[in-house]
């Protein structure tokens, strides 16, 4: 019986993510499709690819791009569209953009004798405007949530990790579970010196 329940659980683990996961994907895939309305599966979505990929490559013109910038002006004056606008810009430009933000993690001590630390990632290496001389940002996500928390330290209490971004923040956000190769890109370049391991 103990045999049995063991095949049993080991199949949850090896079945459920691909379920979640292949659910997930279809949910998407059918909302998209109903978006446009064609008759054919899937054209909805090939088609939101393309709109998609369109509007990055006008972006990228050097003819469409005054456009752009004279559109994000509009949206920069009207309150309520601003907030809603520059948080979805900001959000998509620290994952996909050209200027991301969760690309350098780091493991930063709360305590003086660094016996607890907890690990981020850097979105600001000086905060000078602000008149914190010293200090950088760094951005903690929560474990198994879509938030996170960002505190403002002196640039001695962050060290940097090697290990590649996405790797660092699978780790976060799966409490410690998910495992964390090494990589080789460290930067020290903001750290203003080095924690001792612990």
């Amino acid at each position: 019986m103990r045999r049995l329940l063991g095949y049993f659980a080991r199949g949850l683990v090896l079945l459920a993510p691909l379920a979640v996961t292949v659910w997930v994907c279809w949910i998407v895939f059918k909302s998209v499709d109903g978006w446009l309305g064609l008759p054919i599966p899937g054209a909805g979505f090939v088609a939101t690819l393309a709109l998609i990929t369109l509007f990055g490559f006008l972006g990228s013109n050097l003819l469409t791009r005054s456009a752009v910038s004279a559109l994000e002006a509009v949206m920069a004056r009207l309150p309520f569209v601003r907030l809603l606008y520059g948080s979805t810009k900001d959000l998509l430009n620290a994952f996909v953009g050209e200027k991301r933000r969760f690309d350098k993690p780091v493991i930063m001590s709360l305590t003086a004798d660094h016996s607890v630390r907890l690990m981020g990632f850097v979105t600001q290496e000086s905060l000078a405007h602000l008149g914190l001389d010293g200090q950088v940002a760094v951005y903690c996500p929560h474990s198994y949530n879509f938030s996170g928390q960002l505190y403002v330290v002196h640039a001695s209490q962050v060290q940097p990790l090697d290990v590649a971004s996405a790797d660092a923040m699978a780790f976060v956000v799966s409490g410690g579970v998910a495992g964390l190769p090494v990589a080789s890109q460290s930067t020290g370049e903001y750290a203003a010196a080095p924690l001792p391991p612990a």
